[in-house]
């Protein structure tokens, strides 16, 4: 490892050099002069050796600092240019996206065409995955999440609230019980989604059917997916009636794979959020994704408007 002296004695050292006068090295840097004679003085101690020679009103460089001064300035100057390409670098390259999997599938992967059109040198990997993510391990950038917002030491924007809705093969509008009144569900299969470790309650059959007065119906039977995206591929294929949310199915409801039997829907306690480490979250790229998913969001009608 490289052992350097205080880098705030070396920027004092540097300014003061500049200068020769430490008053206005203590205005560049923000400090009292006082602080600038400390720092020094502790620049001196560390080398064993004297930088300035102190004259009634004015300071002088010794031959040693003299000899030194373009080195360290010139360290300085290749500091600065690293934390410029740094910054640039900031708003292109590869910026990893973090999401539940049927978020990813059924409406980010449907809309990142516009993304990469505005931000043609951001390239997007998007990792979709059920588990919370750790941003500095795994490398993420930015994270779609599904909770109630509260994440320490995250920059959190919400992004649209959910809402289910039951959902399932028109056939089951015709075939024997068809579904007419919510009490009907009783006759069919009820497919259910396992949300794992979420902070809060998420919408349930045993939920809606409360909502809708329903008392009769075993809120509990029907096969349990750990994948929202694979309960709404087993309604589409006739396998029993699903509850989804949302915008999660609109696809399929707007090509008439699925129907809503009933329009009642209820909603989460919990919201879809965007979520990025606050150290990072102004980064041009985070920043530039952050912005065009929340806008995205508002024109697509995924959310109402505030996010």
């Amino acid at each position: 490892m490289r052992k350097l002296p205080p880098l705030n004695g070396l920027r004092a050292f540097e300014a003061a050099a500049r200068h020769l006068n430490f008053s206005r090295a203590a205005e560049e840097l923000y400090v009292t002069p006082a602080a600038i004679s400390h720092q020094i003085k502790g620049l001196e101690d560390y080398l064993g050796i004297t930088l300035f020679r102190r004259l009634p009103r004015s300071v002088i460089l010794t031959d040693e600092a003299q000899a030194v001064l373009p080195m360290v300035a010139e360290g300085f100057d290749k500091l600065a240019q690293a934390m410029d390409a740094l910054k640039e670098t900031g708003g292109s390259g590869v910026l990893t996206v973090s999401s539940a999997p049927t978020f990813a599938g059924k409406w980010l992967l449907q809309h990142l065409d516009d993304f990469s059109a505005q931000y043609p040198d951001i390239n997007v990997r998007l990792d979709a995955r059920l588990d919370t993510v750790d941003f500095q391990r795994d490398g993420v950038d930015v994270a779609v999440r599904l909770g109630v917002g509260v994440y320490p030491g995250m920059r959190v924007d919400q992004l649209f609230d959910e809402q289910v809705v039951p959902v399932c093969h028109p056939k089951f509008l015709k075939k024997p019980h068809p579904l007419k009144r919510p009490s009907d569900l009783k006759h069919h299969t009820l497919l259910h989604i396992d949300w794992g470790n979420i902070q809060a309650p998420f919408p349930d059959w045993n939920m809606w059917l409360a909502s809708a007065g329903v008392d009769d119906v075993d809120p509990t039977r029907g096969p349990v997916f750990t994948v929202e995206s694979m309960a709404i591929a087993a309604a589409v294929r006739g396998t029993g009636i699903a509850l989804a949310s949302t915008y999660a199915v609109a696809e399929e409801l707007d090509d008439g794979q699925l129907v809503a039997p009933f329009t009642q829907t209820i909603q989460s306690e919990i919201s879809y959020w965007v979520v990025a480490p606050e150290r990072t979250a102004g980064q041009p790229k985070v920043r530039a994704f952050r912005e065009w998913i929340l806008k995205r969001a508002r024109e697509t009608g995924l959310t109402r408007g505030a996010a």
